[in-house]
């Protein structure tokens, strides 16, 4: 099944930092409402949708995050150059010298270059061969500084620049982690023949910075499954592959055994793994040392709750060019659906 290009394009590009997902709730309630019998969003951002299924049978909420990590500007200085605060994990390494988007209160999309406060090589000696620091960059938008402070407030936020493109069998672009996972979870709702299980499907908010969405959604729900979707580090890349790989784009779904916030359920893995292998879907088996994910949240809450994550290999992680394969994410969506048509079977007593 080929991929919805025009559905992916519009998450991936569509900015949507922790605590400003407005953007991508308003996509979110569009695709959400006509798959679902009641769509709300809760206190804290995130957009629930429910799906009923028979009476008395299991909750499953399924999780994808809408944010991306990003920045909000929290310093204009007097010639008009916006300082930043960051939201989520950024390795400078990967902020030189990019484009970005900053969104402004009045809902304008201004662009500017993201630059180190540093000389340019020419100049700098010793100095160039050293690594900025996040706290050293900054935004030029271009304009004189009563302009800018005219149309960009503290407390705006920012975004890397960079639209989707396909490169080769893959997909690349900013902000994979996590539009992909919600690609998933909408086309495999699509996807869902029949469900006896009573499904939320739930956009979070607030991931990056602390499966903070999440956490408060499932207290609210009080899901008997969980099934978070987010990506997962794939190094099958130069520095990586062995017993370091975690996954490989092109080796299917990654069914998650642990990351470093949850050890998931082991029949609910087991679940997944028998799917994959009855329905012959590609899939990898996931052990991710570090980084957690949504369902590592919701897991703890209300005493406790069967919980996985199904994970896209993606390269590249936590940059502007994140990747993840065509037929990888195909295989999420297969698994995704014919989980949920048989959640209701699963016994996970321990």
């Amino acid at each position: 099944m080929p991929v919805d290009e025009k559905l992916l394009r519009r998450l991936v590009e569509t900015p949507s930092v922790p605590g400003r997902e407005e953007k991508q709730r308003e996509i979110a309630r569009e695709v959400l409402a006509p798959l679902s019998d009641r769509v709300k969003t809760d206190a804290l951002g995130s957009v629930i949708a429910t799906k009923k299924g028979r009476d008395g049978a299991p909750k499953v909420m399924v999780a994808a995050h809408m944010d991306e990590i990003g920045f909000i500007v929290k310093y204009i200085d007097e010639k008009g150059f916006l300082r930043l605060q960051t939201l989520g994990g950024h390795d400078p390494a990967n902020m030189v010298s990019q484009r970005v988007i900053v969104t402004t209160s009045k809902g304008e999309s201004l662009r500017g270059a993201l630059q180190p406060a540093r000389k340019p090589p020419h100049v700098a000696g010793d100095e160039a061969n050293k690594m900025p620091k996040a706290q050293e960059f900054f935004v030029d938008l271009g304009l004189s500084a009563d302009e800018v402070k005219d149309r960009v407030r503290v407390g705006d936020y920012v975004t890397m620049d960079r639209t989707l493109e396909k490169v080769g069998e893959n997909y690349i672009g900013k902000a994979m982690d996590d539009r992909i996972g919600l690609f998933v979870m909408y086309e495999a709702l699509k996807a869902m023949e029949s469900n006896e299980a009573n499904i939320y499907a739930v956009a979070t908010s607030q991931e990056e910075v602390g499966l903070r969405g999440a956490v408060a959604s499932g207290s609210s729900i009080k899901p008997d499954i969980v099934v978070a979707l987010d990506i997962t580090l794939a190094l099958d890349v130069p520095g990586g592959g062995g017993q370091d790989e975690i996954s490989k784009l092109g080796g299917g779904a990654a069914i998650k055994i642990m990351d470093g916030s949850l050890i998931c359920h082991p029949k609910l893995v087991e679940h997944f793994r028998s799917i994959a292998e009855r329905e012959e879907i590609p899939h990898q088996m996931e052990i991710l040392p570090r980084g957690g994910t949504d369902a590592g949240g919701v897991q703890r809450q209300n005493g406790g709750a069967p919980s996985i994550t199904l994970s896209i290999p993606c390269r590249y992680v936590h940059s502007v060019n994140e990747m993840v394969n065509a037929e990888d994410v195909q295989a999420c969506i297969t698994l995704l659906a014919k989980y949920l048509e048989e959640a209701h079977t699963g016994d996970y007593a321990l």
